[in-house]
């Protein structure tokens, strides 16, 4: 069983919120923080060769300028992403996180994201990056990458940290949501917090059941909860009960219907993460 975390942080202003939920993750779970930056490939070279029909003698000047532009261009970006790191770090010990360490990392993402993650017990990542349209309702298109990819329970932090008490289980009985609820019966983050349980679809025999046996299960854990089985599609009935509610966190389980199907038609998961204005973990 592995004892930290990975914080997926770039230059956007999510990079605070990811530290700060990180913060407060390690404050409840002891968890260590690994605080990672990745430089993409496109930050770090690959020149575009500019030189054209010119000349022998005056092509070979141009290049020799390229490349060393092209140098200093991967030096200053590198000292930004120490820069990154750096503050990051700052801002967990200026919360009393004192086992975290950073770590600046060159190549795509989810490669890193492969490499590094089996050591982690979960990964937080921003809902938007630095480089996102911020037109309402657009996710980073590294968000979404991480959330196909990882098979570690993700936690989405939204822009700004605020203090959680009260947590929203989106239950629907399948593979992914069961596994939430095993997370959450098994995670010291939960502890004292105020939980619901809630099913959004037909009522039934089916459905009453499956919210008994979830709330069951977190009481065998020492976890009190309520439940409540809504009417409706879960994508518009979730998001407006967060907001109205006051809940402070959303659990659920991401992709339940398969990867491929939502790959090409979207999903409950994805409507989640663009509606909720509060932070999300999900779990495969």
């Amino acid at each position: 069983m592995t004892d930290k975390m990975m914080a997926l942080i770039d230059g956007s202003d999510y990079a605070r919120s990811v530290c700060e939920h990180a913060a407060w993750i390690a404050g409840r779970t002891g968890l260590a923080v690994e605080l990672v930056h990745v430089l993409g490939r496109r930050e770090t070279g690959g020149r575009t060769d500019l030189s054209g029909s010119i000349s022998l003698g005056a092509r070979t000047a141009l290049l020799e300028e390229l490349s060393r532009l092209d140098e200093q261009r991967a030096q200053l970006v590198t000292r930004r992403g120490r820069m990154i790191l750096d503050d990051a770090r700052a801002i967990l010990a200026e919360a009393g996180v004192e086992r975290a360490s950073v770590n600046l990392r060159h190549g795509d993402l989810l490669e890193t994201l492969a490499d590094l993650e089996p050591q982690a017990a979960m990964v937080l990542i921003g809902k938007r990056g630095e480089a996102a349209d911020f037109a309402r309702g657009h996710l980073g298109s590294n968000l979404e990458r991480v959330v196909r990819a990882t098979r570690k329970p993700l936690f989405v932090a939204n822009r700004a940290f605020k203090p959680i008490n009260r947590v929203l289980i989106a239950y629907d009985g399948g593979p992914a949501a069961m596994k939430a609820i095993d997370h959450v019966s098994r995670s010291r983050l939960f502890a004292d917090l105020e939980i619901r349980i809630v099913t959004v679809g037909k009522s039934g025999a089916a459905a009453e059941r499956g919210l008994a046996d979830a709330r069951a299960a977190l009481a065998a854990a020492g976890l009190t909860a309520d439940t409540a089985l809504l009417p409706g599609e879960p994508a518009a009935v979730l998001g407006p009960l967060v907001e109205d509610e006051g809940f402070d966190m959303v659990v659920m389980g991401a992709y339940g219907q398969g990867r491929l199907h939502h790959l090409f038609v979207g999903s409950t998961t994805t409507e989640m993460i663009r509606a909720c204005k509060v932070p999300l973990l999900l779990l495969h």
